[in-house]
């Protein structure tokens, strides 16, 4: 008798069906085909272990699995319940008729148990899309499934409870309010702006850069607060839709580290990797590609802390995701995309020593050796980040002072306002939702300047050495500055402060000691 069951397989951060036949003939032995791993190869052992926890056994029969599609390397453990279920319809202990209507995937323990299986999401969305009724899965995978609306599904703890419910046992479906989970999510104000004492210059530029989805470099002395300032900038973001919700949390299910009590990610994920961390961590890839920091920080934020300090060919990756808002990692045999769209927020100190420009404290280092430091940097690298900050070291008095400052929720408020007038201007264009995004077409229609603007553009860049990227960073940063307020033209003062924030690309930077 041969049956089918239907499990699915990640590619990427999407899923693809996969097929498993299962024969039972006369003979002895048991055959797993398909291009199967190891892990796969190994749940013979499980099963066996599985089933007969609960009174069931593999018949003594000779056993032909065959996973379909077959060119398709098969990998994990996930497919220890579909195979499983697939031998006991097969010898008559579960009804046959039911298979074809769910894709059944877990992982099995010794005594029966169901654990938790990897990209529950995408395979969810792709059984949606082939028509299936529902999805059997493991009971802490259920809850990230049962985001997507339009299919049933059912968690079971152990094997028994799946074999009872594809024999009849009613079981009920789990249902997740996506709504309440955006609701819980809203702001509550554990990192919060108003805890920043001074900086309003810093402030100002990072409620700039969420405004527009600018990448930032922060340039100041240690203890100036650089990174305070990095990890509250998630509080000034705007909300997630439940489209960057979906597709944030895809990445973070097929890569495991969506936690079982997060059925959907609904805050804008914050990376902050070591500097030690390697160029295929950072970017994705491996023997098995699996997504990097780039694509965890999806629609969120990415945040290297001492810049310099990264290997020279792990910030080099950085030019092509930063430009395309997407990572391709290629092998001999296969082919995958990330997503990695993400805000690139960088700090550094201006020199090795750190005090480079302090107002109270001596650079101790000499110009060449400033130089060597920024040169850790490459211009390409450079001339993709939109804007260049130099957080002031804190005084005394604004330190200790008790006036804080504007709230991350006020600050939000007016990038929320922004965005809303980009998404309007936006509309209809793929891929495109704020300004940083904005192409050569939609660049020289929305950022075009008058007579005076162009006038102090061009003195700039002759007095300044700005490079052609640049120019266009200027302008996308000043168009965004114009929105926030509230002009339809970018107006000189847009475009002066714009500049104001391109300070590396000036040619005497640490050529001459303060």
């Amino acid at each position: 008798m041969i049956v089918k069951t239907f499990g699915s397989c990640t590619y990427g951060i999407h899923a693809i069906t996969i097929t498993v036949e299962v024969s039972v003939e006369i003979g002895v032995n048991f055959y797993l085909v398909g291009l199967p791993d190891s892990a796969v190869k190994e749940s013979q052992q499980r099963i066996a272990s599985a089933l007969g926890y609960y009174g069931y056994r593999i018949p003594g029969k000779r056993i032909i699995i065959n996973m379909a599609p077959a060119d398709i390397r098969k990998e994990g453990s996930a497919y220890d319940l579909t195979i499983a279920i697939g031998i006991l319809a097969a010898s008559g202990k579960v009804k046959a008729d039911a298979l074809g209507r769910f894709v059944i995937m877990g992982e099995l323990s010794l005594d029966g148990k169901l654990k938790p299986v990897r990209g529950v999401l995408p395979i969810t969305l792709e059984a949606k899309k082939q028509g299936f009724e529902g999805v059997l899965l493991p009971q802490s995978n259920a809850s990230e499934a049962a985001v997507v609306d339009g299919i049933a599904v059912y968690g079971a703890q152990t094997i028994k409870e799946v074999v009872d419910f594809l024999n009849g046992t009613p079981m009920q479906p789990v249902r997740v309010d996506t709504q309440r989970l955006f609701t819980q999510a809203a702001y509550a104000g554990e990192l919060d702006f108003s805890d920043v004492r001074g900086q309003e210059n810093a402030k100002r530029a990072l409620e700039i850069a969420a405004a527009g989805g600018h990448n930032v470099i922060m340039i100041g002395s240690p203890g100036s607060g650089k990174t305070m300032l990095a990890k509250r900038m998630p509080s000034i973001l705007p909300p997630m839709t439940l489209e960057e919700a979906l597709e944030t949390t895809k990445i973070h299910s097929v890569s495991g580290k969506l936690p079982h009590d997060v059925p959907l990610m609904t805050s804008r994920p914050f990376r902050a990797p070591h500097h030690t961390i390697s160029d295929v961590a950072l970017v994705g890839g491996g023997s098995h590609p699996m997504p990097g920091e780039i694509s965890l920080a999806h629609h969120g934020v990415l945040f290297l802390d001492e810049l310099p300090e990264f290997k020279r060919s792990v910030l080099e990756v950085l030019r092509q995701p930063l430009e395309d808002r997407c990572v391709t990692v290629s092998r001999s045999k296969m082919s995958v995309e990330y997503p990695a769209s993400f805000m690139f927020i960088a700090a550094m100190n201006p020199c090795p020593c750190g005090y480079y420009g302090h107002p109270d404290k001596k650079c101790a280092c000499q110009p060449q050796r400033i130089q060597q430091y920024m040169h850790k940097i490459s211009g390409p690298l450079l001339d993709r980040i939109d804007m260049h900050i130099f957080p002031y070291s804190i005084r005394q008095e604004e330190l200790l002072g008790r006036k804080k400052g504007e709230s991350s929720l006020q600050i939000r408020e007016r990038v929320v306002k922004a965005r809303k007038i980009q998404e309007a201007r936006f509309k209809g264009i793929p891929g495109v939702y704020c300004n940083a995004q904005m192409g050569e077409r939609l660049f020289r229609q929305y950022c075009d300047l008058d007579a005076s603007g162009r006038q102090l553009l061009k003195h700039a860049m002759e007095k300044l050495g700005f490079s052609a990227r640049a120019y266009n960073r200027i302008l996308k940063v000043a168009r965004t500055i114009a929105d926030l307020d509230g002009q339809e033209r970018i107006l000189p003062q847009h475009l002066s402060e714009a500049v104001g924030y391109r300070n590396l690309d000036r040619e005497n930077w640490g050529k001459e000691k303060p």
